[in-house]
């Protein structure tokens, strides 16, 4: 084989190889049509495919239980909020009672007060009005010309029973001990012991009579004690 043959052989082969890739390439592109059109949009629709289509789908369901839970933690801040108002609105209401009962308080300490103060002047009144005629008695039987000691004291007499009328009717009475009587220290002041035949630490003489008011002591009955030193049971026990 010449050379002139042998290199329009390699020609032809080379021709042959072009003709065979440009065959191969046009059975690879895309066919034209509604097929083609439609698969171009949804690649534009979709530019990152399947895996783009699941995340979105993910994310929505993310965002609603989102929603989900904001809606319901709104609802449990309205109705914290409406307990709230409840609440305080309730504690202004006490607190609005507790003051008027406050004052209530206070004016019937008020009134309490004024009307003691009132039963103690009334009281003293009518132990004024009592009193009085006591001393009109007694200016009475000063005025009086007596003949004798005797009707004077009749008249004295008369003024001091009624003067026991008047203690008896406050509730006063007299504190005035028996002779050798146990010293009572509440209703009893010892002046001095004395000797006496009354049992030793007894009373042995009233100085001057007491005075007690229900279950207040007046005055305490002045006494004086013995000493034991004439007490004859005694001197027999120890003859004995």
């Amino acid at each position: 084989m010449t050379d002139e043959e042998a290199t329009e052989q390699v020609r032809q082969e080379a021709d042959e190889l072009e003709a065979a890739d440009e065959e191969q390439a046009e059975a690879e592109e895309p066919e034209e049509g509604p097929e083609a059109e439609e698969t171009e949009a949804e690649e534009q629709e979709d530019p990152l495919g399947p895996t783009s289509t699941k995340l979105v789908a993910e994310v929505a369901v993310e965002d609603a239980h989102l929603a989900e839970d904001l809606e319901a933690h709104l609802a449990d801040l309205e109705a914290e909020a409406e307990e709230t108002a409840e609440v305080r609105e309730r504690v202004e209401d006490l607190e609005s009672k507790l003051k008027r009962k406050q004052a209530d308080f206070q004016n019937y300490k008020k009134r309490a007060k004024k009307r003691q103060e009132q039963l103690k002047e009334r009281a003293t009144e009518d132990l004024v009005e009592d009193l009085i005629d006591v001393r009109d008695n007694l200016v009475r039987a000063l005025d009086a010309d007596h003949e004798n000691v005797e009707s004077l004291r009749e008249g004295v007499e008369m003024t001091l029973n009624e003067l026991d009328r008047v203690f008896e009717g406050e509730n006063v009475e007299p504190i005035d001990p028996d002779l050798g009587a146990e010293t009572d220290p509440q209703r009893h002041e010892v002046m001095m012991q004395v000797e006496s035949d009354q049992p030793e630490g007894t009373v042995a003489d009233v100085y001057q009579p007491g005075y007690e008011m229900g279950d207040k002591v007046l005055r305490a009955a002045q006494v004086t004690v013995s000493d034991g030193s004439g007490d004859d049971s005694d001197s027999e026990d120890t003859d004995e």
